[in-house]
């Protein structure tokens, strides 16, 4: 599929290009500078609750554990990051056993890094179905981030694009069910952060991205939105939401969420 061939180019060329940099000191490039590489040894636990609409009276409530852990392997220094998630769909069209309550939904693993002098990060994330229905998805992933040059306070807190590709592949369904097509799915984030305080900050992509189909075609794009309020070092909560305005692509058509971080 030419798509996906010069998606992939892409991708390798982007890989490429991190690698061979050089730069040791960032330089400011309209008044920003590149901070892919820096990151925390801190691990962090999260706890996550998503509830979604997905039209026709339809509704999911997902409750995830999320968990990140520093990873230094040499000169290269990244992030594991694993997902566990309980879903509870309910609504008029669903089966008749989808009557609200919890079912082991998906698991996620996602390992990102790089190395000094490189201009962002490379990775991967790995997802496997733990319920009976679904599919294994796996894919590569490119990031970099950017925050202003200087040490003062800005309204800007960082501009952090991260680009995945993911592919389905081993689809599982009950016997008596067809299993769901496999995916194609472009992923993107434009994530950005706008400081509203000295411990408060909104974010627009950071949890929820655009996707485009590519095994059928049509985007999803939604605009997502979060507020963070960081109580102390060890403590963060936030609120948000999610509204598709583009949808020829079928993903949700509103999400609401909020989730307790828990830094150690």
């Amino acid at each position: 599929m030419p798509f996906l061939r010069t998606l992939t180019f892409l991708l390798l060329c982007i890989s490429t290009a991190l690698a061979c940099a050089a730069e040791q000191a960032p330089t400011p490039i309209l008044g920003l500078v590149n901070a892919s590489q820096t990151r925390s040894q801190d691990r962090i636990l999260e706890f996550w609750g998503y509830h979604e609409y997905d039209g026709s009276q339809n509704y999911a409530d997902t409750l995830k554990l999320r968990y990140y852990n520093p990873l230094n392997m040499g000169d290269w220094h990244g992030t594991l990051r694993l997902d566990a998630a309980y879903i509870a769909p309910y609504g008029p069209l669903l089966p008749a056993h989808s009557t609200g309550t919890y079912s082991a939904d998906n698991a996620m693993v996602t390992i990102w890094g790089g190395k000094a002098g490189w201009l962002g990060n490379v990775g991967a994330r790995v997802l496997a179905p733990l319920g009976n229905t679904g599919q294994w998805l796996a894919g590569p992933q490119v990031s970099t981030s950017f925050i202003p040059a200087g040490s003062g306070q800005n309204i800007l807190a960082d501009i952090s694009p991260l680009a995945r590709y993911m592919f389905g592949f081993n689809a599982k369904a009950p016997s008596d069910n067809s299993p769901p097509p496999l995916t194609s799915r472009l992923e993107l984030y434009p994530t950005v952060g706008l400081n509203l305080g000295p411990s408060t900050q909104i974010r627009f992509w950071d949890e929820n991205g655009a996707f485009y189909n590519a095994a059928g075609g049509g985007w999803f794009i939604p605009i997502d939105t979060m507020l963070t309020q960081r109580i102390n070092k060890n403590l963060l909560f936030a609120v948000g939401g999610s509204k598709q305005v583009v949808q020829t692509y079928q993903v949700y058509n509103w999400m609401v969420y909020g989730k307790v971080a828990l830094t150690f």
